[in-house]
């Protein structure tokens, strides 16, 4: 499991998504043809809210197999494989900064079809789609890190109850917007 790392959480960069593109890209380069898609997901996705920035990505992979065979094209790109790390059917990668070891992206890699997905990608539409319940998570967000400055892992714990509501509700409300004959 990756240390724990001191929680700073930034005003939100709209670079951020650039970033994240430019990244899905050499992931695009590293990994071929069983990368099908990479989502940029988690707090440096939602605009207006406070982030650590680390940028949270979620590669779509045809096959776990076929990502486990890149393990060493990622290695050379940067990133530290953590394997399933308490999430059956993920693939998790961290990329530190290689001067300063500072964390700048993870990965949270999901074989297509994985509900893991669609969860992710509710969550951050739903806060996209609703700046108070937005508003309401970088509060607890500060809160949180008020707590535990120096702890991701307290700091995660601490959010935990709050995002597990948010995103039954997320989900809920994604299902209603892809439902059949809805326009």
């Amino acid at each position: 499991m990756p240390p724990p790392i001191k929680v700073e959480l930034h005003p939100h960069d709209p670079n951020w998504s650039d970033l994240a593109g430019r990244e899905a890209q050499r992931l695009a380069e590293a990994i071929g043809p069983c990368l099908l898609i990479v989502h940029h997901v988690g707090s440096t996705a939602i605009p207006a809210i406070h982030a650590k920035p680390i940028l949270d990505l979620l590669p779509v992979v045809g096959s776990l197999a076929a990502l486990d065979a890149r393990q060493g094209e990622l290695e050379a790109l940067g990133y530290e494989w953590w394997g399933e790390l308490g999430l059956a059917g993920r693939r998790y990668l961290t990329k530190p900064d290689t001067e300063t070891g500072r964390r700048l992206v993870q990965l949270h890699c999901y074989p297509e079809g994985s509900p893991e997905i669609t969860r992710h990608l509710a969550f951050r539409d739903y806060l996209r789609a609703h700046p108070d319940v937005a508003e309401a998570y970088d509060r607890v967000k500060a809160d949180c890190r008020s707590r535990h400055p120096d702890d991701s892992h307290a700091y995660g714990d601490c959010k935990d109850a709050w995002i597990r509501q948010a995103e039954a509700d997320a989900l809920a409300w994604y299902q209603r917007r892809s439902a059949p004959g809805r326009l």
